[in-house]
C-alpha cells in the first residue's frame, strides 16, 4: 500500500505516480542522451563532497584539540612533545574503538566494502554510499585518535560513494558512472588538499585509470566545485614555504634522478612492512577486534619520542622542511614508517596519501644531508631535496606521476621545482612498476586474491561469462548410437558438429558431421570411436579470457559447456570464433569509452 503523502494526508493516486514516474524517465533520458548533465552532476556532487571532506578535516581537527590538550588550530605532528605522558594511551583507546567497530560491522555488515579503484575496474563505477560513510567514519577516528594514518582514504571515498549514487538515480551508462566515480574521488581529495590540478589528476591517473577529453569537463568540474565549496566553509591548507630560491642547475639532475631511485626503493620497502606487520599480527594469538588497541599501544609509546610520528604528519611536514638535517631527522624517519605499519597492519582504517609525502620530505631531506658530506661540489639544498622526496616517495606508495607533481606544485606555489620534482617521479614510478609492480592500493588487492594493476575497466571482461555466450540450440545424439543411425538422422551439410550425450544427459564428446560421413569404419560402429574433445570442457562461469585460454590449451574450435567438471552435465555449446568476436566487440566499445569518440 502506497504511504499517504506529507501535504494532502492521503496516498498518491495512480496518475499521480505514473507523472511522476515519466517526470524521473525523462530526466534520466536527459541526462544519458546530453554531455553537460553529466559536468552538471559532477559540479552538484563536488559540492556535496567539498562539505564532506570540510566536515571530516573540522572534525578530526577538533579531535586532536581535544584529546591531545592542544591550543586551537595547533597541528598534531607539530606539537615539540606530548602534554602527558599519559597521552600515549590514546591511540590505544581509538584501536579499542576501532575494534569496536569491526565487531559491529562483522555482525551486521559482512560483505567487504568496495573502494574506488576497485569498483571502477571491476564493477563499472558501482559503490555503496553506506559503506562510503562508513569508511570515512573510520578513517576519521583512526586519524583522530591519532594512528599514523591520514584521512586521504576517507576523502576519496566519500566523494565517489556520493558520485556513484547519484550515478545509478540517473542510470548512467557504465563508463559515464565510472567518469562520475573518478569526479567523486577527485573532488574529495581536491577539497581537502586545496589542490584542483592535483584532485583532477588523482582522478585520472588513480580512479579512472586514463585520461580522455570525454572525462575532462566531468573531472575538472566537480573537482572545482568542491575546492571552492571548501574555501567558502573555511577549510585552509597552508602552502608548504621554501626557506629560499632554489637555485638548481642542468647538473643537478643527476642527483635527483638517484634520489627517484632510492624513494623507489624505500616504497618497496614500505609496502612490504605492512604486509609484514599483518602477517605478525594473523600469526599471533591477539584476537583481530584487539589488535589495532595492541598496536595504539606501540604507537603512543613511539609519540613519546616525538609526536611527528602520530596523525598523518600535516604540520611536522611545513617543520621539517625548513630545519636543518640532525640525527632526529632519521629517527623520526624511522620511527613514523614503524608507526604507520602498525597502524595499518593492525586494523587501523585511513591511507598513506599524505604519510608518504611527509616521509619522502625526510627521505629527501636526508639524502640532501649525506650528498653534501659526500660530494661537496654538489649543492643540491636539503630543504629542496626534501621536497623532490616529498613527490618521488608518493608516486612510489600512491602511483600516479602528475597527480604528486602537481600537488607539490600547488603546495609550494614554486613552478621552478615542477621539472625536477616531475623527472624524480618518473624514476620512481618505472622502477616501481618494472620490480614490485604495484602502487599500495593495488597491491592490497593483490593480496586479497585479485590481478588488477590500476583501475582501468576490466569488469566487463568478468561479466562477459561462458554462460552469457553460449549456444543452447546445438544437435545432439546418443554417444552410444552407430554411425548409420546418425547419418539417417542429420543429411550431410545439416549441422556441422554433433554433441554426444548419455542416456542421463552428461556429456561425451564432440563429433564433426563430415567426418562421420567420410569414416571408413563399419556402420554398425558406435560414434564415440570418433569423439573428440572429451577431457576439454568450458565451465558456464568462466569469463571472456579464461575461455579463450582454454581453446588454446584444447587447441579445439569448439568446446562444451557442463555444469562442473565431475557431473558433466551437458549445458551448451561455445565457438572460439564467437568468443573472439564478442570479446573483439567489447574491447573496442571499452576503447571508444575512453576516447573522444561516440
Amino acid at each position: 500500500m502506497d504511504a499517504p503523502s506529507p501535504e494532502t494526508g492521503r496516498a498518491p493516486a495512480p496518475a499521480e505516480r505514473a507523472a511522476l514516474q515519466r517526470l524521473v524517465d525523462q530526466a534520466q533520458s536527459i541526462v544519458r542522451a546530453r554531455e553537460t548533465s553529466l559536468v552538471l552532476i559532477a559540479a552538484i556532487m563536488g559540492v556535496l563532497a567539498g562539505v564532506a571532506a570540510s566536515i571530516m578535516s573540522a572534525t578530526t581537527q577538533w579531535m586532536h584539540e581535544v584529546l591531545y590538550w592542544l591550543a586551537p588550530g595547533e597541528r598534531l605532528s607539530s606539537s615539540p612533545a606530548l602534554a602527558s605522558p599519559w597521552l600515549i594511551l590514546v591511540p590505544a583507546v581509538g584501536g579499542a574503538a576501532m575494534g569496536v567497530i569491526a565487531l559491529a560491522l562483522k555482525r551486521w555488515r559482512r560483505h567487504p566494502f568496495v573502494d574506488p579503484i576497485e569498483a571502477n575496474a571491476l564493477h563499472g563505477g558501482r559503490m555503496s554510499l553506506t559503506d562510503s560513510i562508513i569508511v570515512a567514519l573510520q578513517t576519521m577516528v583512526s586519524n583522530g585518535f591519532g594512528a599514523s594514518l591520514g584521512l586521504e582514504a576517507g576523502y576519496s571515498q566519500i566523494g565517489s560513494g556520493i558520485a556513484s549514487r547519484l550515478g545509478l538515480t540517473f542510470k548512467l551508462r557504465r563508463n559515464d558512472l565510472r567518469i562520475l566515480v573518478g569526479a567523486g574521488a577527485a573532488a574529495g581529495i581536491g577539497a581537502a588538499f586545496d589542490a584542483p590540478l592535483m584532485g583532477a589528476f588523482y582522478g585520472f591517473e588513480i580512479v579512472i585509470g586514463s585520461y580522455s577529453i570525454p572525462a575532462a569537463a566531468p573531472v575538472l568540474a566537480g573537482t572545482v566545485s568542491a575546492v571552492m565549496t571548501a574555501r567558502l566553509l573555511g577549510a585552509h591548507v597552508e602552502p608548504l614555504h621554501m626557506p629560499l630560491d632554489p637555485n638548481l642547475g642542468p647538473v643537478d639532475i643527476l642527483p635527483i634522478l638517484f634520489l627517484g631511485l632510492a624513494a623507489a626503493a624505500v616504497a618497496i620497502v614500505i609496502m612490504r612492512l605492512v604486509t609484514t606487520v599483518e602477517t605478525l599480527f594473523g600469526m599471533s594469538r591477539i584476537p583481530a577486534p584487539l589488535r589495532p588497541m595492541v598496536a595504539g599501544v606501540g604507537i603512543g609509546a613511539l609519540a613519546l619520542y616525538s609526536p611527528q610520528v602520530l596523525s598523518d604528519g600535516h604540520g611536522a611536514l611545513h617543520t621539517q622542511v625548513g630545519s636543518a638535517v640532525t640525527a632526529s631527522v632519521a629517527i623520526v624517519f624511522g620511527l613514523k614508517i614503524l608507526a604507520s605499519a602498525l597502524s595499518i597492519g593492525s586494523g587501523f582504517r585511513g591511507g598513506l596519501f599524505f604519510a608518504s609525502l611527509f616521509l619522502g620530505a625526510l627521505m629527501g631531506k636526508l639524502y640532501g644531508g649525506l650528498l653534501a658530506m659526500a660530494f661537496p661540489g654538489f649543492h643540491l639544498d636539503p630543504s629542496v631535496a626534501a621536497v623532490v622526496g616529498m613527490g618521488a616517495l608518493a608516486v612510489g606508495v600512491i602511483g600516479g606521476p602528475l597527480t604528486m607533481s602537481f600537488l607539490v606544485l600547488e603546495m609550494t606555489r614554486d613552478i621552478s621545482l615542477s621539472g625536477f620534482v616531475m623527472a624524480a617521479a618518473v624514476v620512481t614510478s618505472l622502477t616501481v612498476r618494472e620490480t614490485f609492480g604495484y602502487s599500495f592500493s593495488t597491491w592490497r588487492l593483490h593480496l586479497r586474491g585479485e590481478t588488477i594493476r590500476g583501475a582501468q575497466d576490466v569488469g566487463w571482461m568478468r561479466d562477459l561469462t561462458v554462460a552469457k555466450m553460449m549456444r543452447t540450440d546445438f544437435p545432439t545424439f546418443p554417444q552410444d548410437g552407430t554411425l548409420d543411425a546418425l547419418r539417417a538422422r542429420y543429411a550431410l551439410g545439416s549441422t556441422r558438429i554433433v554433441v554426444l550425450v548419455d542416456a542421463a544427459g552428461g556429456y561425451g564428446g564432440l563429433l564433426r558431421l563430415s567426418e562421420a560421413y567420410a569414416s571408413l569404419e563399419p556402420g554398425e560402429t558406435a560414434v564415440s570411436v570418433l569423439a573428440t574433445q572429451r577431457e576439454h570442457v568450458l565451465l558456464p562461469a568462466m569469463n571472456v579470457k579464461e575461455a579463450a585460454l582454454a581453446f588454446d590449451a584444447a587447441k579445439a574450435e569448439d568446446l562444451a559447456v557442463v555444469d562442473d567438471r565431475d557431473n558433466r552435465h551437458l549445458l551448451g555449446l561455445l565457438g572460439e570464433s564467437h568468443v573472439l568476436k564478442r570479446y573483439a566487440a567489447e574491447l573496442e566499445r571499452a576503447r571508444r569509452g575512453l576516447g573522444a569518440e561516440d
